[in-house]
């Protein structure tokens, strides 16, 4: 099948070292999984993901799927593992256990992609999304293949560490607070869950099963807060646009850690280190808009 990837796919893949050869193979790799998959191709999803290709596909029975290929950087066996351990519950049910059609092959119920959680009023996206993420927070498999907290932060630690140029680099000192309540934070976690490790409003689609089903993870083990703090910053463009931006993410803070009875400055610390983590990678890759957006809302914390 000839198809062009979706343009907001070539460019996140674009600050990836690699990925040219993977998208340039696109297309024969999935006519192979829709034939070891007995599928019917309607249309590929646009825009689609930043991470994966997204194809609207029927089963051989003609009911709906969805068809993911994800580049091996993305961790596919990690995402199909999470996938298949929550089993539907929070989560997009995985109708393909087995990798019959390879690592980087995922077969998925079909959920609405136009209706998101980011659709909703701010205080009602972010109740329905506490809710669907509290679903996902269960103990990891025996003998899991996931990362942990610690180590995918001690790998953003380094490349954090690596984009300050010095002193003088008016990102370092909060790369340096950041790194300090890193260090804090993981000296006695009060807890080991399976996390979705990258949650956000959109990553939550409506579905007929339930309302709201979570897609897309880039599972970790660890504490609540690491994976609770990514949503405290969702429409940080919203936030940074407004007077009482500062003063509304604080009382997210407050309400997201009470809902959820996580400890509120285990949030705000996760809360900052992710927020500096993806400002200076932003910086690094050339998305100085996004940059300076991140790196603000760092300071309001």
């Amino acid at each position: 099948m000839a198809f062009e990837p979706p343009p907001r796919l070539v460019r996140a893949l674009a600050e990836t070292n690699g990925a040219g050869d993977w998208l340039r193979g696109l297309p024969a790799a999935l006519d192979a999984a829709v034939a070891a998959l007995g599928l019917s191709v309607e249309r590929v999803q646009v825009p689609g993901g930043r991470s994966s290709l997204v194809v609207l596909v029927r089963r051989s029975d003609g009911s709906p799927a969805v068809l993911k290929l994800i580049p091996p950087r993305s961790r596919p066996a990690s995402e199909r593992a999470a996938l298949a351990h929550w089993h539907g519950l929070g989560a997009a049910q995985l109708l393909a256990p087995e990798s019959s059609a390879g690592d980087g092959v995922l077969l998925l119920e079909r959920l609405n992609p136009d209706v998101s959680v980011r659709t909703l009023p701010e205080a009602k996206a972010l109740l329905e999304g506490a809710a669907t993420l509290r679903r996902l927070w269960v103990e990891p498999p025996a003998g899991h293949v996931f990362e942990t907290v610690a180590e995918r932060t001690g790998r953003q630690a380094e490349a954090m560490r690596a984009s300050v140029s010095g002193p003088g680099d008016e990102a370092a000192g909060l790369v340096d607070t950041a790194l300090g309540l890193r260090t804090d934070l993981l000296a006695d976690p009060p807890e080991r869950l399976l996390l979705h490790g990258t949650f956000r409003q959109s990553k939550v689609l409506g579905g007929e099963r339930m309302p709201w089903l979570a897609v897309g993870p880039d599972p970790v083990v660890g504490e609540c807060a690491f994976d609770l703090a990514r949503l405290v910053r969702d429409r940080v463009e919203d936030l940074i646009a407004t007077p009482s931006g500062a003063a509304t993410t604080r009382r997210r803070v407050k309400r997201l850690a009470e809902s959820l009875e996580v400890d509120r400055e285990r949030l705000r610390g996760w809360t900052v280190f992710r927020a500096v983590e993806s400002g200076v990678r932003a910086r690094r890759v050339g998305r100085d808009r996004d940059a300076d957006w991140l790196l603000e809302f760092a300071t309001w914390l």
